[in-house]
C-alpha cells in the first residue's frame, strides 16, 4: 500500500502542478489573481468535449481549438474586464470571480450535467511502476508536466516574448522605459496561463467527468499551491504541488477522499498565519502589493 500511496502521491502532485502553472504565471507577469481561472479549465474542458462529439472533430482537432479559443477567452476577459480595475486588488478579485462564476453557472444553466460528457484517454494502455500498476492517462499527465515546466523555463529565457515576460514580472516601469508594451505582454501572459489550464484540462478530465464544481475545485488547488509556494515563484509552486500532493493522497489514502480538500484549505490557513509571502515569495513584494 505505501509504494502504491507513494506513486499515486507522485502523480497527485503533478496534476496540482499543471493547474498551478498557468494561475502562477499570469500573477507572476501581470499582477492579477485570475479567480476565472477554474472556469477557464472548465470551459477548455466542455469545448473539447463539444468539439468531439457535437461537432465530430478529431482529437488532434479538438483538443488544440480548445486551448486556442480559451486562451482567447482569457485574453479578452484581460482587455475588457481587468484592464479597467487593474491595480485596484479587491476589484480584480471580484472582476475575475464574478465571471468564473457566470461562466460555471452558464454551462449549469445550459444543462452540461452528468456523467456523459467525458474526455477520452489519451493513452490506452498500462505499466508497472515499482509493482503498482499505472493507466496510460496518468501516465500522460507525468510526461505533460514535465514537458509543460520544462517549455515554461525554455519559453522564458530563450524567446522574445519570454524575456518580455521576465522584465515586466521583475521591474514593469522599467520595462516601459525600454519600449515594451506592457498591456499587450501582460494580456498575453494572461492567455498564456489559460492555455496551461486547458492543456491541464484536457489531460486530467479524462479520469473522471467534466462536471462544473470541479471548476471551483481546481481554483481552490491552484490557489493554495501558489499561496504555499510564493506567488510569482515557478521554484515555490514545484515544491507546494509536491508537498500539498503527497499530503493530500495520504490523507485520502488513511482516512478519506472527502478530506483532499480540506488539506488545501488547511495549507492556505497555515502558510498564512505561518509565512504571508509563502514559503519562497517575497514579503517585501506582498506588502506593497496590499
Amino acid at each position: 500500500m505505501l509504494q502504491g500511496t507513494i506513486i499515486y502521491g507522485f502523480i497527485n502532485s503533478v496534476m496540482l502542478l499543471l493547474v498551478a502553472l498557468g494561475f502562477n504565471l499570469t500573477f507572476g507577469i501581470s499582477g492579477v489573481a485570475n479567480f476565472a481561472f477554474g472556469a477557464l479549465y472548465i470551459t477548455a474542458g466542455f469545448l473539447a468535449w463539444i468539439g468531439l462529439n457535437t461537432l465530430g472533430l478529431p482529437y488532434w482537432l479538438a483538443g488544440p481549438a480548445a486551448v486556442f479559443i480559451t486562451a482567447v477567452l482569457a485574453g479578452l476577459l484581460y482587455r475588457f474586464v481587468v484592464l479597467r480595475v487593474r491595480g485596484l486588488v479587491v476589484s480584480e478579485v471580484i472582476a475575475t470571480f464574478g465571471v468564473g462564476l457566470a461562466i460555471l453557472e452558464l454551462f449549469r444553466f445550459l444543462g452540461f450535467i452528468g456523467f456523459e460528457y467525458t474526455l477520452p484517454e489519451m493513452l490506452d494502455l498500462e505499466v508497472s511502476l515499482a509493482g503498482v500498476i499505472v493507466d496510460g492517462q496518468r501516465l500522460a499527465i507525468l510526461l505533460v508536466g514535465a514537458g509543460l515546466t520544462l517549455f515554461l523555463w525554455w519559453f522564458t529565457r530563450h524567446t522574445r516574448t519570454g524575456r518580455a515576460f521576465r522584465a515586466i514580472a521583475q521591474d514593469e516601469h522599467t520595462a516601459l522605459t525600454l519600449g515594451i508594451n506592457t498591456e499587450r505582454v501582460a494580456t498575453v501572459s494572461v492567455a498564456f496561463g489559460a492555455a496551461y489550464a486547458a492543456v491541464a484540462a484536457l489531460v486530467i478530465l479524462p479520469l473522471g467527468t467534466i462536471a462544473v464544481n470541479e471548476g471551483y475545485h481546481v481554483l481552490v488547488n491552484a490557489l493554495a499551491v501558489c499561496i504555499v509556494g510564493g506567488l510569482g515563484s515557478t521554484l515555490g509552486v514545484v515544491v507546494a504541488s509536491f508537498m500539498i500532493g503527497f499530503a493530500q493522497t495520504f490523507t485520502a489514502t488513511y482516512l478519506d477522499t472527502s478530506w483532499m480538500m480540506v488539506v488545501s484549505l488547511l495549507a492556505i490557513l497555515v502558510i498564512l498565519l505561518a509565512r504571508p509571502s509563502g514559503l519562497f515569495g517575497s514579503q517585501k513584494q506582498l506588502e506593497e502589493r496590499i
